[in-house]
């Protein structure tokens, strides 16, 4: 056998000989019945150990390929294209091969531990049930019958639900525009991915903040493009560094995230937010501003968007009510100018023929009434609380083991920690003992850091869950 597998391909080895016996069979070196050569054998010749080899054919004979007969080896089924063994699909292959990533393993982890009831929510980046305005929801229900129409809506949305969004952002960020320059989105997250993909492709150079929630995220290397990192500091990003980056990369689009930036809370200061719009306007670079914390100011004083100091249509807003109402209710928006809108609305009609009518009509109920003021006003009181839980519990329970910038707003806590902890290993534990956060590597290039969401978690909980990770914590630094 001349085959043998490569130990530097990023693939499995035992899944590398799978695929070698399937295109043996196809081109006919191995036909029905015939014996394929066994596990001990095979092992010795491709340079493996035996149980990879076993790994192998077990997956061969699942897939219907060939039969294994305990005394008599493993032969290639006689009726391999027949009926009565029809050949199942290699969807191994199918879902490592499609073009859109998953999501990393430490994510799609905790992900899965969070669905626990004992776990303490250090992690889920959304708003404890208890700030959720089910109330609120509730009565609009009750009072307010459905009238609207059950067939398709309008590709940029629902056009009532677009001028309440028109007059809630000029109320509240100072931003004005008109219900032709807004798209209704599943979140801000499919907003992020229409923005990908209909505007940029295969090799465009993008800059993303470093940490931040986009650096966690497979569909920018799905699309196929180069990210480079923007140091994020007390300030937020630094325009310089966009200026170098674009001189050496030609950035097609930068992405921020300006005020309490997930994760580190961090808000951009008003003199950088001009200079990245002189850069913006100078280079020819569209800036996506993703705010979905603005609002939740601790003393009520929302900063200026980039898009309300935008004179001349280089920024593309996007929006939700995830943060700050709900995230079930998945009611996210971009503002822009108007041919960008239609692209992105075209797009998103390919995908679903556009957004839920309900969701948009409670949505524009609730954004249209007194609910939302009220509303806004007990987010921000409980938040402080939650965020002063947080501070405090860390200080007296973990000292100077944990240093961190106290946010003003949002929902997140980036701490610094012992660069030489396993985060992978300080996850496992912590998740044993019963608490869940986000290692600092999931969000950013650099070791030594975790995020602690407080928004998520009940108040009396948070004390808690810090006494739980403090111990796992203790455990993994000694061990």
């Amino acid at each position: 056998m001349d085959w043998k597998p490569d130990r530097n391909h990023k693939k499995p080895i035992y899944k590398q000989i799978v695929e070698y016996i399937e295109q043996g069979i196809s081109s006919s070196l191995f036909p029905p019945d015939s014996l394929l050569p066994s596990e001990r054998s095979l092992a010795k010749e491709l340079g493996v150990n035996r149980s990879t080899v076993v790994s192998a054919y077990e997956e061969l004979q699942a897939l219907g390929i060939v039969e294994r007969k305990k005394g008599s080896g493993t032969r290639v089924s006689t009726d391999i294209w027949g009926v009565s063994h029809k050949r199942i699909p290699n969807w191994g292959r199918y879902v490592e091969d499609g073009s859109f990533l998953p999501n990393l393993p430490l994510v799609q982890k905790i992900r899965t531990e969070i669905q626990k009831n004992n776990l303490v929510n250090l992690a889920s980046g959304e708003l404890s049930a208890d700030m959720m305005p089910t109330e609120a929801f509730q009565n609009i229900l009750s009072r307010q019958p459905f009238l609207g129409s059950l067939g398709y809506d309008h590709p940029q949305g629902n056009e009532a639900l677009r001028h309440t969004i028109v007059s809630h952002i000029r109320e509240y960020k100072k931003i004005d525009t008109d219900s032709s320059s807004i798209l209704i989105t599943s979140g801000a997250q499919q907003a992020l991915h229409l923005i990908v993909e209909c505007l940029l492709k295969p090799g465009d150079a993008v800059a993303i903040e470093d940490p931040s929630y986009c650096y966690s995220l497979p569909l920018f290397q799905s699309a196929g493009l180069r990210t480079f990192l923007l140091p994020v500091d007390k300030h937020g990003a630094n325009p310089e560094d966009l200026l170098a980056l674009h001189k050496k990369h030609r950035i097609r689009m930068v992405f921020l995230n300006l005020d309490y930036q997930n994760p580190t809370g961090a808000v951009m200061s008003i003199s950088r937010r001009k200079k990245f719009l002189e850069l913006s306007t100078e280079l020819g670079i569209p800036i996506i501003e993703d705010d979905p914390y603005s609002l939740t100011s601790f003393n009520s004083e929302v900063n200026r968007t980039l898009k309300s100091l935008d004179t001349n249509g280089n920024v593309l807003y996007v929006s939700s009510l995830s943060k700050i109402v709900a995230s079930g209710l998945r009611i996210g928006w971009i503002i822009g100018p108007p041919q960008v809108i239609q692209r992105l609305a075209d797009a998103k009609q390919q995908v679903d023929f556009g957004h839920s009518i309900f969701p948009q009509w409670i949505a524009n109920q609730f954004l249209g009434s007194e609910y939302i003021h009220s509303h806004i006003k007990m987010i921000r009181t409980q938040l402080k609380l939650r965020r002063d839980e947080i501070v405090s519990s860390l200080e007296e329970i973990m000292g100077n083991q944990i240093e961190f910038l106290t946010p003003a707003g949002g929902i997140h806590l980036w701490c610094k920690i012992d660069q030489s902890i396993n985060e992978h290993k300080l996850l496992e534990e912590s998740i044993s003992n019963g608490v869940a956060f986000v290692p600092g590597t999931i969000l950013g290039s650099k070791k030594g850091y975790v995020r602690f969401t407080f928004g998520r978690g009940e108040i009396c909980l948070i004390r808690q869950g810090v006494i739980r990770f403090a111990e796992a914590y203790s455990t993994v630094k000694k061990g």
